[in-house]
């Protein structure tokens, strides 16, 4: 039986997936600035699906949705965000979660 906070984990996964393609009709520019929106070109932006973390102002916005799930989606693999629809992003994504708990 899968535990609150993986299941938690992987909802959150998927929502990011939606808004960033644009699965949901929502703005991603609403929660997420993209790494490769930046002035300089990094290894962040190496992937154009990478999210750019920002410095939350208060205390509280640290666990806000926009902030908690942004180290999470770029450890990623980028054929994984390059998913064309949602159902083939959950399911390489719960093989990715499962290879992740087998390896540890």
């Amino acid at each position: 039986m899968t535990t609150l906070e993986e299941r938690r984990h992987r909802l959150d996964m998927l929502q990011t997936f939606k808004i960033l393609r644009n699965k949901d009709n929502v703005e991603p520019s609403t929660w997420f600035t993209m790494a490769s929106e930046g002035a300089r070109i990094t290894r962040m932006a190496a992937d154009p699906l990478n999210i750019r973390p920002q410095a939350p102002r208060l205390d509280i916005r640290r666990q806000f949705f926009s902030q908690r799930v942004i180290e999470n989606w770029n450890s990623i693999p980028s054929e994984i965000k390059n998913s064309l629809t949602v159902t083939s992003f959950k399911n390489a994504y719960k093989r990715h979660r499962e290879l992740l708990t087998a390896l540890a």
